[in-house]
Formats: C-alpha cells, structure tokens, sequence
C-alpha cells in the first residue's frame, strides 16, 4: 500500500481554496452573482456567514484532495503514468466521471443556465487539475 502525502493532501486543498477564492472573485464573480440571482445585500441576509462558508468549503477540499490523493495512487499504478500528467488525467477523468454528471441536475431538473453549469464545472475542471498536479508531484 502506498503511504498518501499529507501535506501534499493539506496543499492541494489550500490550492483549489485559492483558485476558488480567484475564480468566483476578480475573474467571475460577478458572472457568476448575476446567473444565480445574488445581489451583495442579499449575500448579507444569507443565513451562513462567510467564514462558516469558507470552513465548510475548506473541508470539502480537504475531502476532495484526500479521495484524489488515492485516485492518483491507482491511476499511477493502473495506467503506469506518474509526474504532472498523471495528476492531469486523474484529475480529469474524476471530474467528467464524477463532478460534471452530478452537477447537470442544476440545469436538467433546477432549471439554471448551461452558462452556469459551464462556470461552476470548468473551475471544479481547473481545480482538480491544480489538485492532480499538486498531488503528483509532491510525493
């Protein structure tokens, strides 16, 4: 059995922290307010408050990265890669097998706009990336 690294577990998550906290601020934040209807006085009657938001979201990446970490593990093994494009292709085919199915249901039965479903899915895509990469190489 293959020991998981957690630091590179603890570093992964930080690091799809970063591109969240980048991808639904400077670069579509406000894309991404206006697809759901999110106005800034209506964040603040919001029944979380940003830092239990931001704990919660921290331990789902913590989550994500961990199960990764042992995606990575079998790919590497399974598929005889190793280094960024082993990190690439797990983190790939973990979103399109398991993230981009389960997140058609805010278009297919909640009725949002494919524009968001792109949105939300392309930064899971990056993140996992970022993660795959992160994983991989630190051993």
């Amino acid at each position: 059995m293959v020991p998981i690294n957690f630091w590179a577990v603890l570093g992964a998550a930080i690091a799809s922290m970063v591109v969240g906290m980048l991808w639904y601020g400077p670069l579509f934040g406000k894309q991404w307010m206006a697809m759901m209807g999110i106005t800034k006085e209506s964040m603040q009657t919001m029944k979380m408050t940003p830092k239990s938001a931001m704990t919660g979201g921290f331990v789902a990446s913590l989550v994500m990265s961990y199960v990764l970490a042992h995606s990575l593990v079998f790919a590497e093994a399974y598929l005889g890669t190793s280094g960024v494009s082993a990190g690439l292709s797990t983190g790939f085919w973990n979103w399109l097998g398991f993230v981009a199915p389960v997140t058609l249901g805010v278009v297919l039965w909640e009725g949002k706009p494919w524009k968001l479903w792109f949105l939300n899915g392309s930064y899971y895509l990056v993140s996992l990336l970022v993660m795959g990469v992160i994983l991989a190489v630190w051993k």
